[in-house]
């Protein structure tokens, strides 16, 4: 007599009742009929198991029909994934050939363990999945293509993992044998909620495998080696790899690669800390012209005899000689003086602004060139702040183009040393009492190397006097308009604040350094007092540094 098994459906409705097959022991014999009594047996796995029964672990993987509702006689045998994990249902490359879908590639986002990976697919309508038993179908959502559906036919169910699970007696009929000629091509989703529907399950002792009846058939999920005495020979996971930096991968790193680390003394030089995380790191780095200008400012920015900080112009190296371009210079130096003919007001501006270089000896007649002496002469012109309509700035204009080359394109420009304005501000308004403070013509408190001024030459009246003629001058300290300018003035004022240091403390050193945005000083303090003794201290140690 056939024993029977009785499914449940939801809500409680049974289900046809279907005969259970004769079932083998581990050797292949016939058992012969099921009784209602089960022996028991104790005993642990050994590895005397075939190989089909060594450390198998089984999923929701079943086999069903698939075929189009507009061909029903056409119906594919394949073992379909029933994966809660995914919100959508997949179909590999082979499942859309084998149905000759011819839908142009669609781009799509796919998430795993490994991250979000952009990839395209064609999509599939109109598919119907059946259950092998052919009591169940199920319209299929639209299908989409991906070349990454699991596919370890170690994990499908068969009837040979039942034979050591006295639990598993009654569904040993239930299992298809496995199929070499069906393929692994379908991943079925949440978005067909009803194939993943439980109509009964059955659980043995503890770490043992379970089953459950779904509408498609039924599945056996777990470990099936008896005891767990030997594991699979396989790992089945989303294998990722971890990169030193956290993120992970699904590439296998390079065999090849090898990770450094180092141990660095304090004593040693800022070079040798490469693999030392610093504050810096998540800022962008100098670049090598920046890097050179910095050497050159630090072995040949210098204080003279009379406590004046002295700077060169910063060339570039293996630069152009440049031409003499004394010509352009007074075509532009005629047209300056028709300007300011034609227009009173700004003449007596400029003829203030140029008085003012004059008489603070920023600027000094030239001396005459010996022959062949290289220099370059700097075209004058004059621009008004939008704030400011009674003052004119003189621009010495270091962009002017010459026989194709200009001053600035032979010219290091230096880093951004530059605070940050935000950073300034919000420090501003972190205290009570507000200070603010300028460097009145700050560029021009810092002389350029005496052998350097015949690359400032610029064209102008003989004693600030239109009537009279024209002549030769050179400016004496860094300009408006020369690219290196901002940088030089920058490291300068530093300069001149650690120098001082010594006799007026670090606040005076840390108000300039972290506090100045170029040539202007913002900062706040919590007392008035606080604020008096911090402008005066300031005040007092750059005059130790004197303008030329």
């Amino acid at each position: 007599m056939d024993s029977h098994a009785t499914r449940q459906a939801n809500g409680g409705e049974e289900t046809n009742r279907i005969p259970i097959s004769s079932l083998k022991d581990n050797g292949g014999e016939s058992r012969g009929k099921v009784s209602n009594s089960v022996s028991e047996v104790n005993s642990s796995c050994t590895e005397i198991c075939r190989e089909p029964y060594s450390g198998k672990s089984c999923a929701k993987i079943l086999p069903v029909h698939v075929f189009h509702r507009d061909n029903p006689l056409k119906s594919v045998k394949m073992y379909a994934v029933i994966d809660d994990q995914s919100n959508r249902s997949l179909a590999s490359p082979e499942f859309f050939e084998l149905f000759g879908v011819k839908d142009k590639p669609q781009n799509y986002t796919i998430s795993t363990c490994s991250g979000k990976v952009v990839t395209s697919g064609r999509r599939g309508k109109g598919f119907i999945v059946k259950s092998i038993e052919g009591d169940v179908d199920f319209e299929l959502p639209t299908l989409i293509e991906c070349n990454h559906i699991p596919n370890n036919r170690h994990e499908i169910p068969t009837p040979e993992v039942t034979f050591h699970h006295e639990h598993f007696t009654e569904i040993a009929g239930y299992l298809q044998p496995l199929d070499a000629e069906c393929h692994i091509l379908l991943l079925i989703g949440r978005d067909l909620i009803e194939a993943h529907h439980v109509l009964h399950q059955i659980f043995g002792p503890p770490k043992a495998p379970y089953a459950q009846q779904l509408k498609l058939g039924w599945v056996v999920i777990g470990e099936t080696c008896l005891n767990m005495q030997h594991t699979s020979h396989d790992l089945s996971v989303k294998k990722t790899y971890l990169l030193p930096t956290g993120q992970p991968s699904t590439l296998k790193p390079c065999s090849n690669k090898f990770e450094v680390r180092e141990l660095v003394s304090q004593s040693l030089s800022d070079e040798s800390q490469l693999f030392i995380r610093t504050k810096d790191d998540d800022e962008q780095g100098m670049s090598i012209e920046d890097k050179m200008f910095l050497q050159q400012m630090d072995s040949e920015f210098i204080r003279d005899s009379s406590g004046s900080w002295v700077a060169p112009l910063p060339f570039r190296e293996n630069r152009q000689r440049l031409p003499n371009n004394k010509e352009q210079a007074v075509q532009r130096a005629k047209l300056l003086d028709v300007s300011l003919k034609k227009n009173p007001v700004k003449k007596e501006h400029f003829l203030t602004f140029m008085a003012k270089i004059l008489d603070n000896h920023h600027a000094e007649v030239a001396p005459e060139l010996r022959d062949g002496e290289e220099c370059w002469f700097l075209p004058l012109f004059g621009v008004y702040h939008p704030k400011k309509p009674d003052q004119i700035r003189g621009v010495f204009d270091s962009s002017a183009i010459f026989k194709g080359v200009s001053l600035n394109e032979v010219l290091l420009s230096g880093p951004d040393l530059s605070n940050s304005l935000l950073g300034i501000l919000l420090r501003f308004r972190r205290e009570m009492v507000a200070v603010t403070a300028d460097v009145q013509h700050m560029f021009h408190c810092f002389l350029v190397r005496e052998d350097h001024r015949n690359f400032l030459r610029f064209l102008w009246h003989k004693d600030n006097d239109l009537d009279k003629e024209i002549i030769e001058y050179r400016m004496r300290v860094h300009v408006f308009g020369n690219r290196p300018s901002p940088a030089v003035a920058t490291l300068g004022l530093r300069k001149a604040a650690e120098a001082a240091e010594p006799s007026y403390g670090d606040h005076v050193t840390n108000f300039v350094k972290n506090d100045f945005y170029v040539d202007d000083g913002l900062t706040s303090c919590p007392t008035s007092a606080e604020a008096v003794r911090i402008l005066k201290d300031t005040q007092s140690a750059l005059k130790e540094s004197p303008a030329p």
